[in-house]
């Protein structure tokens, strides 16, 4: 059985203990939704303060749920609908502090505030994004972003 150790009490030194943890839960496994499945997991479980973590894929023009940790959420999103939407149609990651002030924010949960969606791009295709919630505003900052947005195109380079 796999497990995730996740002890540090800095953001920073937690995203740095826990990603190669991450890589080597990954490296053997050839199945991407198991592989997508189980970062959601280990997002989830090292980082208290998210309480949504999960993947939207690209199908047919709009982004549709894929494996996540939280409660349930809405099953498709349109490219330009929502943070989801603007990062994937930017595709860039898109940071915000306080979603009641993201104009079109998309409310699956009605508790979230705070909210950071990386694209998920390999080979300048479009796969989907990573989604991450928190019920506390404020939540995301550069260190998230830049720690992500490694995680992801790591996700990207053994995708299939």
């Amino acid at each position: 059985m796999e497990t995730i150790h996740a002890s540090a009490a800095g953001k920073k030194e937690r995203y740095e203990e826990l990603l190669p943890q991450l890589k080597a839960l990954l490296a053997d496994e050839p199945d991407s939704i198991a592989n997508l499945g189980n970062t959601a997991a280990a997002l989830k479980y090292a980082f208290a303060q998210f309480s949504w973590v999960g993947w939207y894929l690209l199908k047919n023009g709009e982004l549709v749920l894929g494996p996540f940790q939280g409660n349930v959420a809405c099953t498709r999103i349109a490219l330009d609908r929502g943070v989801c939407g603007a990062a994937a149609s930017r595709r860039e990651t898109v940071v915000v502090p306080d979603v009641d002030a993201f104009p079109g924010h998309i409310a699956c949960d009605s508790g979230s505030r705070s909210e950071i969606v990386v694209p998920f791009i390999r080979s300048g295709v479009l796969i989907g994004v990573l989604d991450i919630d928190s019920y506390a505003a404020n939540t995301f900052d550069d260190i998230d972003k830049h720690f992500l947005e490694d995680i992801v195109s790591h996700i990207a380079s053994i995708y299939q």
